[in-house]
């Protein structure tokens, strides 16, 4: 090995200006002087060629123009974990010591008596990296723990750290690191390509008390994850996307504990994997952003069933896959506990020319959500929904064989199939009447006046008014109207109304940029006016 360079150089990570790569090949190359590096660059754009000289083949790359060869002074070998503290955070010996008058030394703001100032410049330091809790050296080109014991000695009190982006070479760099900080909840070791173990034969109480761990582009496989996990017993958010993780396996005895996972920029095989993590008990949020699902299927319960399948979830987003058909919006309410859902840029997305429809639809099919593309859902946003859902699709209910007689309601496989939903909006808000399931028709002006009649509760003299009002205007309008009819201030109007269709119902009009329509008032309903 050539002098200066470090014993277990191959497969060191190394830095040379601002790129990253993993050293592949040490020694001589045909035809020149002296010892060189062979490099696979993270970035292929930086790289030459494939790890081939003149034909020989020194070593390998995945990309055919991903490696090169440079001089060992040219590399970046990174630095000891408490180096990079001391760097980052002004403590280093040069630091400490701002300026010197006479018998004594100024440190901070404090003037010492000129007795030993290595051993008082030192203690000073030990201070003050023992005050720190949250640390962070992202890109401080980190590859080591350093000194033996020099963590612990000197950083007691660590509970959070970001390693993000350093030269960490493999995970038991990391575990040499987090045994030394015995509260650690919180690291973040992204961005380092690392080596992980393929046994379970290591031991640590490094990571007895981390609840965070972030092992985003580390090239970590769900095998190595279920290996490691051995050593993470009270963990509750795990991140890893962009791993190229493919296939998932069941974690039997593993990340029990886990609350959060996210598997985003990951294409997994199909959407059956899901199904081998479906047990964890504690998982509250699961993040499958960009990983190539196409569709959603919990196979254990039929419609209208609430699936054992993910307990305790409550946060879902699928966002940016390849979700298309409407079924698997119908497969989330079988999900007892899913509150907030992120579905945005699936091509479901494009099959209702109407943003706003498309929410109603989703927001009617599963139907404890409260949450959509973090909106919050207003109760009155899902009756709107729910019922011109059921308005919506009644015409198909009764061609399906549904009907207002309940003996006589057998609708189809077909349609429950399609609309799993359907039988409990029925029920909650009754069948649709034949008159609501007449065919649209054109939107005229005409055709969207509502007839409204307008009291005040708390003054029954004032005689009730009847208006024509478009289905289009706004709250705000209204109170603007009713301000000229009763020659109140609208900022102290409440307006509420009472379908004519659901008597002793009152639902309030609470949001003065939502127009009439939003709230699904139909001609006949009558507008409650109180101030």
């Amino acid at each position: 090995m050539a002098a200066g360079l470090p014993p277990d150089v191959l497969g060191r990570r190394v830095a040379c200006g601002t790129d990253y790569g993993t050293v592949r090949y040490v020694g001589s190359v045909s035809r020149t002087a002296g010892i060189w590096l062979g490099v696979e660059w993270d970035d292929p754009q930086r790289g030459k060629h494939d790890g081939s000289y003149e034909g020989t083949q020194y070593f390998k790359c995945r990309h055919p123009k991903g490696g090169s060869f440079i001089r060992p002074n040219k590399a970046n070998f990174g630095v000891g974990f408490l180096s990079a503290v001391k760097g980052r955070y002004g403590l280093n010996d040069e630091q400490d010591v701002q300026h010197a008058t006479g018998d004594a030394v100024v440190i901070g703001t404090k003037t010492v008596e000129f007795v030993g100032m290595d051993s008082v410049a030192e203690q000073q330091r030990q201070v003050q990296l023992n005050k720190l809790v949250d640390i962070s050296v992202r890109e401080c080109a980190v590859s080591h723990a350093g000194q033996e014991e020099e963590i612990s000695r000197t950083c007691a009190n660590m509970r959070h750290i970001n390693l993000s982006k350093n030269l960490l070479s493999s995970w038991e760099t990391v575990i040499a690191i987090a045994s030394q900080v015995q509260n650690l909840e919180t690291l973040n070791v992204s961005e380092n390509k690392m080596r992980f173990p393929s046994t379970s034969t290591f031991t640590t109480s490094g990571f007895s008390n981390l609840k965070i761990l972030a092992l985003n582009q580390t090239e970590i496989t769900w095998t190595e994850v279920l290996l490691c996990a051995q050593g993470w017993p009270v963990l509750e958010e795990l991140y890893l996307s962009s791993n190229n993780i493919t296939v998932l396996e069941r974690p039997d005895t593993v990340l029990q504990t886990l609350k959060l996972l996210d598997l985003s920029d990951n294409q997994l095989l199909d959407e059956n994997q899901l199904h081998l993590i479906a047990q964890l008990p504690r998982l509250e949020q699961l993040i499958l952003r960009n990983t190539g699902i196409s569709s959603i299927h919990f196979p254990d319960v039929g419609f209208g069933c609430k699936t054992k399948m993910f307990p305790s979830l409550k946060r879902l987003a699928i966002n940016d896959n390849k979700i298309s058909q409407w079924s698997s919006i119908n497969e989330l309410d079988k999900l007892p506990g899913l509150r907030a859902l992120q579905c945005n840029n699936n091509p479901l997305m494009d099959t209702e020319k109407n943003p706003e429809t498309l929410k109603q639809l989703i927001i009617a099919k599963i139907s404890q959500l409260e949450v959509l593309n973090n909106c919050e859902i207003l109760p009155a946003e899902r009756r709107g929904a729910e019922l011109d859902y059921r308005k919506i699709f009644g015409k198909d209910w009764l061609e399906a064989g549904g009907h207002w007689n309940p003996e006589k309601n057998k609708p189809s496989e077909e349609f429950l199939a399609a609309h799993p939903r359907y039988p409990t909006l029925c029920l909650k808000y009754g069948a649709p009447e034949e008159g609501e399931l007449k065919g649209r028709q054109p939107l005229t002006l005409k055709n969207q006046l509502l007839t409204l009649t307008i009291k005040c509760p708390e003054k029954p003299e004032q005689k009730p008014v009847e208006k024509k009002l478009p289905e289009s205007m706004t709250i705000q309008k209204v109170k603007g109207l009713l301000y000229r009819l009763l020659k109140i201030p609208g900022s102290q109007l409440k307006l509420s109304y009472e379908s004519s269709k659901l008597e002793g119902k009152e639902v309030e009009l609470d949001n003065d940029l939502k127009p009439l329509q939003f709230y699904s008032i139909e001609s006949g309903d009558c507008v409650l006016v109180r101030w």
